[in-house]
C-alpha cells in the first residue's frame, strides 16, 4: 500500500473512533462513564499509549485525573512517564476551562504532529460537547424531581422513592415508612401577612424536615404540593422514625407564623395488614394525617399503634365512602 492509501485507512479508522466516540458519549448516564468512553475512543483515534481527561476543580483550581486509559497509579494530577511524549488539548464547557484532554506514546513511537494536535483538539471539542449534554440533562433530571420553592424532592421522586422502596420490602421485607404533613395556618398567613410571608413559612419548614431527614439515613424529604410535605425513610427502624417525627412536631410549633404542623405515619413495620403497593402505604399515611389534623393532634399518628380497632387502619380499609362524605380523604394516584 502506498503512502496516500495507508493516509487513507488512517483517516477512515479515525473517522470511525470519532463516530464511536460520539455514540458512546450519547449513551453516557454520568459525567464520569462519559468520561471513560471519551478516553477509551480517543486512545483509539490517535493510536496512544495512554489518555487521560483531567477536571479543573474548582475557579482557578488545580487539575484532578477523572479518567485514566489504560488505567494506571497516579497521584490524582496530570504526569507523563519517562520519555514519554504527549498533546494535550483544553476541554472548554460553557466558556470555561472545564479540564483537558491528554494523549501520550511511548518512548519509541511515532513522533506526534501539527495535524495530530488538531486533531486533538477536535476530540477536546468533541467530548465538550458531549459533556455538556450529560449536564444539561442531569439538570433536567434535576429539576423534574425537585420542588422549585424550598429545593426539596417533588411528588414525582417520592412516586419513584416509594415504588423503589415497596419492590425492596416485598423482596427482604425492609421496612419501608411513609410520613404526611400538614403545615397548619399557611392559607391564614397568606391573607394576612401576604405570599412572601408564606413561601418563607414553607421554606422554614422545609429546612427544618431536611435537617429531620439527615438524622435518618436513607430518608427523602419532599414537597407533595401547597402546604403538604413527606417523608420517606427506607431501612430505618419504625420507632426511630416515629420518635423523628415527634421531634419534628415540637420543633415545628417555634417557626414563628402558622401553628405547628399535622403528621400522619404508616410504615410496613407496624400492624396496618399487608403493604403490597406503594398506593396502600401512601393511602395509609394520608389517613393517618387526617386523623391529626381532625384531631388537632401535636404529635404524630402512626397507622396501626391505636389499638385492635386502629382507626386510620379502619378508614382505609372501609368501603369507598360516596363522593359527599366529608370523611373521604384524598384519593392518591399511586
Amino acid at each position: 500500500m502506498d503512502k496516500a492509501g495507508a493516509r487513507r485507512v488512517a483517516a477512515d479508522e479515525r473517522l470511525a473512533a470519532v463516530v464511536g466516540l460520539a455514540q458512546a458519549m450519547a449513551a453516557a448516564q454520568d459525567r464520569l462513564e462519559a468520561a471513560r468512553v471519551a478516553a477509551g475512543w480517543a486512545r483509539a483515534a490517535m493510536s496512544a499509549s495512554t489518555v487521560s481527561i483531567s477536571v479543573r476543580e474548582g475557579t482557578g483550581g488545580k487539575l484532578r485525573v477523572l479518567v485514566d486509559d489504560p488505567a494506571r497509579a497516579l497521584d490524582g494530577c496530570p504526569s507523563s512517564a519517562a520519555g514519554e511524549q504527549h498533546v494535550v488539548a483544553p476541554i472548554v464547557l460553557d466558556g470555561r476551562h472545564w479540564g483537558e484532554l491528554r494523549v501520550a506514546r511511548k518512548q519509541g513511537e511515532p513522533a506526534f504532529d501539527r495535524r495530530d494536535a488538531c486533531f486533538a483538539a477536535m476530540l477536546a471539542e468533541l467530548i465538550a460537547a458531549g459533556l455538556g449534554q450529560i449536564e444539561q440533562l442531569a439538570e433536567a433530571r434535576r429539576m423534574a424531581f425537585t420542588d422549585s420553592l424550598t429545593g426539596l424532592a417533588n411528588r414525582r421522586a417520592v412516586e419513584a422513592g416509594l415504588d423503589d422502596a415497596i419492590k425492596r420490602h416485598r423482596a427482604d421485607n425492609t421496612v419501608v415508612s411513609l410520613v404526611i404533613c400538614d403545615l397548619n395556618g399557611l392559607k391564614k398567613v397568606n391573607d394576612e401577612l401576604g405570599h412572601d410571608a408564606g413561601d418563607g413559612l414553607l421554606k422554614r419548614f422545609a429546612d427544618l424536615l431536611s435537617q429531620i431527614a439527615g438524622e435518618l439515613p436513607g430518608s427523602l424529604a419532599a414537597r407533595l404540593g401547597g402546604d403538604e410535605f413527606c417523608l420517606l425513610a427506607t431501612g430505618c427502624a419504625a420507632d426511630e422514625v416515629a420518635r423523628a417525627m415527634d421531634r419534628l412536631c415540637r420543633r415545628a410549633e417555634d417557626m414563628g407564623p402558622g401553628n405547628g404542623v399535622s403528621v400522619g405515619m404508616a410504615s410496613t413495620a407496624d400492624p396496618v395488614g399487608r403493604v403490597t403497593s406503594a398506593r396502600r402505604l401512601f393511602r395509609l399515611a394520608d389517613a393517618a394525617q387526617y386523623q391529626a389534623k381532625a384531631s388537632q393532634s401535636r404529635r404524630p399518628v402512626v397507622a396501626g399503634r391505636g389499638g385492635a380497632e386502629d382507626p386510620v387502619v379502619r378508614l382505609v380499609d372501609a368501603p369507598e365512602p360516596a363522593p359527599s362524605d366529608r370523611r373521604r380523604f384524598r384519593d392518591v394516584r399511586l
